[in-house]
């Protein structure tokens, strides 16, 4: 971990907007919900929100360009269940969908906790997802085309909520709560020990915020390597049960 990259992790996560979030309804092309990522991780977004496609989730890693190890992404399998833990969030849900009742994107306050809903490729938002949507917004275009790709659209709407939010003094401290930017700094820092901790159901050791590296990382290794040398294994269970009384 040099000095350089702890610096540009830390100033990423200073800039993580924590209530403003993206949910794809049904998206189902692997290259539209990388770009998508690769997007919120560029406009500064903390996490984006997934509806599985019902194929299942998947993301292409090539477009993404390894965004996908910077937005965290939560995927429900359900419309229902996304606008309800969001709304329970206090956001303000803004679905890309052309309707009567539709405003200009630029019209719609951004710095307030929100989601934007954009629907898959085919299809567009559900029904249902655009009758619980508080505002419908659209991109004004003035050619023959009638439509934008949805990582398209999603780039166009981010820039400008990412414009508000600038002007408002959004992006100027850390709005991440402290647990979590703990959390994020430790698996951006340490993403081979992470990847360890979580194969094997472990708490993550504590890291130096200035360095970056692990406080004893050798003395860690071998507390793990006497918890898991002690930890029952199966065979040990089978003998257990074999031998108890009948």
């Amino acid at each position: 971990m040099t000095p350089e990259r702890l610096a540009r992790i830390k100033q990423t996560l200073d800039t993580r907007q924590p209530d403003l979030s993206v949910l794809t309804d049904q998206v189902h092309k692997p290259r539209n919900l990388s770009a998508i990522i690769r997007s919120c991780d560029a406009f500064g977004l903390a996490s984006m929100h997934v509806v599985w496609p019902r194929e299942g989730f998947r993301a292409f890693r090539k477009t993404a360009g390894g965004s996908y190890n910077w937005v965290t992404t939560h995927t429900h399998p359900t419309m229902d269940d996304a606008v309800s833990e969001l709304k329970g969030r206090g956001h303000k849900l803004y679905a890309a969908q052309l309707s009567e009742r539709a405003i200009d994107y630029r019209e719609a306050d951004f710095t307030v906790p929100c989601t934007v809903i954009m629907g898959n490729e085919v299809d567009g938002v559900s029904d249902s997802a655009a009758e619980q949507a508080d505002e419908h917004i659209v991109i004004p275009m003035m050619g023959m085309v009638e439509s934008l790709n949805v990582s398209s659209a999603c780039a166009i709407i981010l820039s400008e909520a990412q414009r508000q939010r600038k002007q408002a003094g959004l992006y100027a401290h850390q709005r991440l709560p402290d647990d979590e930017y703990n959390r994020l700094l430790f698996c951006w820092c340490q993403p081979v020990v992470k990847r360890y901790c979580d194969d094997r159901n472990l708490p993550y050791p504590p890291i130096d915020p200035e360095t970056g590296e692990l406080v004893d990382g050798v003395g860690w290794m071998q507390e793990v390597r006497k918890l898991r040398a002690n930890r029952p294994r199966w065979t040990d269970k089978t003998e257990s049960a074999t031998n108890e009384p009948q």
